[in-house]
């Protein structure tokens, strides 16, 4: 498994990482044991980079990962938690205390003292521009109850505004071989500013994986279900914010343009893992085989410039013009 270096938090973290959220029975049921057993898959496979929230099954995918440290001490693991989903979406919720007692919450949860990174969750766009948002984030940093903050957007111009920060350690962002804006000007900027740069929904929500048609389903409790037209939170969470259809044919495009030895998950995840900038890419994954597949593609050969070409004219066809702009 490849290594990245985050240069503003100081340590290297595997290029393939694990995004936890189905681990917290959001994505339909998994049962604790099935949890450990992806966890302790995807750690023998060379994953040294756990992400959570606090809000993932109201906490049970930070208990689940917490118990698995406990029962390996040895491990050198980097978790990356989340908070600030857990209240009303309004800014004047974003203060000390409330980060306190979030951070408390997630370091009971995860069983330690220090949490690695907290990254505030998407929040309200005005949070990102203000300067006691930073003053608390970087008390939390100075009392030891975090060791490194960061911050997971949804938009490319938030993102932005974070990487200025000189506190900031990381960005979480949507990129993947159907959203390719962070690009442009994120990457680079993170790159230039030691920013880590931790790229989430890679596979677009299982579109990139080539295995969904036009007439898939998913459970109730399947953000695929529940969140399709952004009912719950933002829209560009779930298949990417592509229109289902859409990506099916796209994701089939995609998938005749997949060098040989490697499935289209591995071919989605090494395309995003290979670009410049990126530090972490945190695939999910519900069983024990998919854990070992996804953490394979951290060490596949370069893709070459013909696959670039053929995810930018796919990019370019399908969605450009529906999303470019959105986020």
């Amino acid at each position: 498994m490849k290594q990245r270096a985050i240069d503003r938090m100081g340590q290297t973290v595997s290029v393939i990482g694990l995004g936890t959220w189905q681990l917290g029975g959001d994505w339909g049921e998994v049962t604790d044991a099935d949890a450990l057993a992806v966890l302790e898959a995807s750690v023998d496979a060379g994953v040294t980079f756990f992400d959570t929230a606090d809000v993932y099954g109201d906490g049970r995918s930070e208990q689940v990962i917490g118990r698995f440290l406990a029962a390996h001490p040895e491990l050198d693991i980097t978790v990356a938690t989340k908070m600030g989903r857990r209240e009303e979406q309004d800014p004047a919720n974003f203060t000390l205390a409330k980060f306190r007692e979030w951070t408390d919450r997630s370091r009971r949860n995860l069983g330690v003292d220090t949490l690695d990174l907290v990254q505030l969750h998407c929040p309200p766009t005005s949070v990102l521009s203000s300067d006691a948002v930073y003053d608390a984030l970087d008390t939390l940093v100075a009392d030891g109850a975090i060791a490194h903050y960061g911050v997971s957007v949804e938009t490319c111009d938030e993102a932005l505004t974070a990487i200025a920060r000189p506190g900031t350690a990381s960005i979480q962002i949507i990129l993947n071989a159907f959203r390719l804006k962070p690009l442009d000007r994120v990457l680079p900027a993170a790159e230039a500013a030691g920013v880590g740069i931790i790229a989430r929904v890679p596979l677009a929500s299982g579109l990139l994986s080539g295995k969904y048609t036009a007439s898939t389903t998913f459970a109730a409790n399947d953000h695929r279900t529940y969140n399709r037209h952004g009912e719950a939170f933002d829209v560009g969470e779930t298949f990417s914010g592509v229109d289902y259809e859409t990506g099916v044919a796209a994701a089939q495009e995609f998938a005749a343009s997949v060098p040989g030895g490697l499935t289209s998950a591995q071919a989605a995840l090494a395309w995003v893992a290979q670009q410049e900038g990126v530090s972490t890419v945190i695939p999910g994954a519900r069983s024990i085989e998919q854990a070992r597949a996804n953490a394979a593609a951290g060490s596949a050969a370069p893709l070459g410039d013909d696959f670039e070409r053929a995810v930018r004219a796919i990019y370019d066809s399908n969605f450009r013009a529906a999303i470019h702009e959105r986020w």
